[in-house]
């Protein structure tokens, strides 16, 4: 590849309710990569789960005044399919085709975080950016990683996972677990992120609202005990087999009262990102070997931003892990990094190598249980 520029399809869009995050994530990236190097192919992925190639990347809502989007009729369709051998390439609908030599899936949420799309490409061959299909599931799914980062001795917050059937079935029954909790609780869909779906619940007509806000995303629901006076503490980590954790930071909700959807992508103002973030070295570093702790447990790989609450000095619980980060321009994940040392552009070709690299030694391992055949 010395003698030709790397080809990076950029996957953004998608089905999931955080189809607008993942464009203005994805314009980071593709802003980032170096054009002397790198030939970007800007995929995008409508609402219905159509792929087109787009002529450049989605525009930001500073320079259209809306959020962005992936609509049909944004580019030709696309799907993937056979290539030479060694490229796995594009096909169009006037049957030209786009070789490709790396997948950049900046998807958040379902059919995008979950697996699915990191299966697809793991089948066609094709290096792909972050975990492979069985992280990306468990990544995305709340209830199944805390029940494997307890295993692992990290300590959650205290929680409940309700079914909808359950819900609607005995909805006393819930409402019984979230007063042992005692109020305030939070309710979230348990397979979504960038906070859609999150309501806090002071009372049970809340929690009522919050479940019916919760299944309207997802199949399963979290009720977790909200902790008071609390910090929220992030952490990246970087890697495959021997991941790396950043500097923490620390972010401050203003004007909301906790970190929601608001608070994240529609006030400007809505909260400071503290890097770093303000505690002691002994606590860096409890969050950091908790970070990689978490990040290996459910068998990551490539990227993971790693979701802490602290209460006074040395209360901490592991929140989620984040299997594709945010990757706008105001996103903690690469800020993170930024402060440890490594700039956005160096991690975004870092992160292009740690998928080359473990392509690489799964294509060994799939050669040598072919010879066993």
């Amino acid at each position: 590849m010395a003698d030709r520029k790397r080809r990076v399809a950029v996957l953004f869009g998608g089905r999931s309710a955080e189809h607008e995050i993942s464009c203005i994530s994805a314009r980071s990236v593709m802003d980032a990569l170096d054009p002397d190097q790198n030939e970007v192919i800007p995929i995008g992925i409508t609402r219905d789960g159509r792929w087109h190639l787009l002529p450049g990347p989605p525009a930001l809502p500073s320079e259209t005044g809306r959020m962005p989007e992936v609509t049909d009729g944004s580019g030709p369709a696309a799907e993937l399919a056979e290539g030479d051998g060694k490229r796995r390439e594009l096909v169009l609908a006037d049957g030209s085709r786009a070789p490709i030599d790396v997948a950049f899936p900046v998807l958040h949420g379902p059919f995008g975080e979950d697996g699915a799309t990191q299966g697809l490409f793991e089948l066609a061959g094709v290096p792909c950016v972050g975990a492979g299909v069985l992280g990306s599931a468990l990544g995305l799914d709340k209830a199944i990683q805390k029940v494997l980062f307890s295993a692992a001795g990290l300590p959650v917050v205290p929680h409940e996972v309700v079914t909808e059937p359950r819900w609607r079935e005995d909805p006393e029954g819930v409402r019984a677990l979230a007063e042992g909790m005692r109020f305030p609780v939070f309710t979230k869909p348990a397979t979504l992120g960038s906070s859609v779906g999150i309501t806090k619940a002071h009372d049970p007509a809340e929690l009522d609202a919050g479940m019916e806000e919760a299944f309207r995303y997802a199949r399963k629901a979290l009720v977790e005990k909200g902790i008071e006076q609390i910090r929220e503490i992030e952490c990246a980590v970087l890697g495959n087999d021997d991941p790396v954790a950043s500097v923490a930071g620390e972010i401050m909700p203003e004007g909301h009262e906790f970190y929601d959807y608001s608070a994240k992508y529609l006030d400007a103002e809505g909260a400071r990102l503290l890097i770093p973030a303000s505690i002691s070295d002994e606590m860096l570093g409890r969050v950091q070997s908790m970070s990689v702790r978490a990040f290996l447990a459910i068998e990551c790989a490539g990227m993971a931003r790693v979701d802490f609450f602290l209460r006074g000095d040395d209360e901490l619980w592991l929140n989620e892990i984040n299997t594709i980060p945010g990757f706008t321009s105001i996103s903690m994940y690469p800020k993170l990094w930024d402060a440890s040392g490594l700039p956005y552009a160096e991690l975004v070709e870092r992160l292009l190598e740690l998928a080359v690299e473990r392509d690489e030694v799964d294509r060994t391992k799939d050669t040598n249980v072919r010879e066993l055949l």
